[in-house]
């Protein structure tokens, strides 16, 4: 069950609530270089992308997103840090939301001056608080960069922000330590009622990425933890958009996009099943109904498994059995499976947009 937030605005997205859990990336652009920027937002934005953020580390880069803005189809977030002065150019720039670490914003009467702004702008700000950038104060208190110290980093941020009565707030609490994400997140959800923004930082390269990401956001969205997910991979921003709405699928919040499953392989199989597999799964990403495809390998578990998708093949000795709806369509020869199976996809797409 999820727990019950505020509902804020980003943009035209509805966050916390009984809204769907929205998902994030961020740009790995130079925001300063605005074809470039804008072309991957819209990237970004086809893949599903639904709120986009982008690191504004001078005010050349403030002053691009006003051209940005202009041009994408998704709302945009100012990633601040440091220099209260950016905060308030991205603000007369028209973004969307505002993220800034309490942890090196500086003193509080420039805090308070970016929210009189936000505040009339209807703008909302993510306090964004992580484990490697606490504040000196917070670390000693707390003998380090324990899950305490970002709850108590965060609730101080709120205060401020509170004391001005502002409430369009959203606000993380990142670690590239899962277990002390998701306590932080735990502990925070009991003293507020704010939108999550939730994710593992600096999750590392994509496979490691993946993994923690799918342990740490999967835990909290089971518990009913968290309001909008990004996904922090040391990659292509698409595949953070890709795996996190894996993450939702697999935690039966949101479904998009095509769900492969296929066999680990044994001494049974008698095709090249992983070639097969990962060329299905490349050519599929595009799509965006939510369709179960199976790419099996042998008799004991493939049938079965190739009946229960929407399109399926359970493959034998050079040949394989296609599915389509629970039905055998045909007998395909190895060196055609993949094709056969990406139309027979195709296929169902274009049948389901004519109905």
């Amino acid at each position: 069950m999820r727990r019950p937030t505020r509902e804020i605005k980003v943009g035209s997205v509805a966050v916390g609530g009984n809204n769907p859990v929205a998902v994030q990336s961020m740009t790995n652009t130079d925001t300063r270089d605005t074809k470039r920027t804008i072309e991957q937002i819209r990237k970004l934005a086809a893949a599903g992308c639904e709120i986009i953020r982008v690191a504004v580390p001078d005010a050349e880069a403030a002053a691009a997103l006003t051209e940005i803005k202009k041009n994408i189809p998704i709302p945009i977030i100012a990633d601040i840090h440091f220099d209260y002065r950016l905060a308030l150019q991205c603000l007369q720039a028209g973004v969307d939301g505002l993220r800034i670490n309490p942890g090196n914003i500086g003193a509080r009467w420039k805090v308070e001056t970016v929210v009189r702004e936000a505040r009339e702008r209807q703008v909302p700000i993510r306090i964004g608080v992580n484990a490697g950038s606490l504040g000196r104060d917070i670390l000693g208190e707390f003998g380090g960069a324990t899950p305490e110290a970002m709850v108590e980093s965060a609730l101080r941020q709120i205060r401020v922000l509170e004391d001005m009565e502002f409430q369009l707030i959203k606000v993380s609490l990142k670690s590239s330590n899962v277990l002390d994400t998701v306590q932080a997140y735990r502990l925070l959800s009991l003293a507020v009622d704010y939108p999550l923004h939730i994710g593992i930082t600096e999750a590392g390269t994509l496979a490691r990425g993946l993994i923690k990401s799918a342990m740490g956001i999967g835990m909290l969205l089971v518990e009913g933890i968290g309001d909008t997910i990004r996904v922090s991979l040391t990659a292509d921003p698409l595949e953070e958009v890709w795996a996190a709405y894996e993450i939702l699928r697999a935690t039966e919040l949101r479904a998009r996009g095509v769900e492969l499953v296929s066999c680990p392989t044994c001494g049974r199989c008698e095709i090249n099943l992983q070639e097969l597999a990962e060329e299905v799964d490349l050519k599929l990403r595009g799509i965006e109904q939510p369709l179960k495809v199976a790419v099996m390998g042998c008799v004991v578990n493939g049938p079965g498994e190739a009946r229960g998708a929407d399109v399926g093949i359970a493959g034998g000795r050079g040949f394989g059995l296609l599915f389509k709806n629970g039905q055998v369509t045909g007998k395909v020869e190895s060196s055609n499976m993949a094709s056969a199976l990406i139309d027979a996809v195709h296929e169902i797409v274009k049948e389901e947009g004519t109905r």
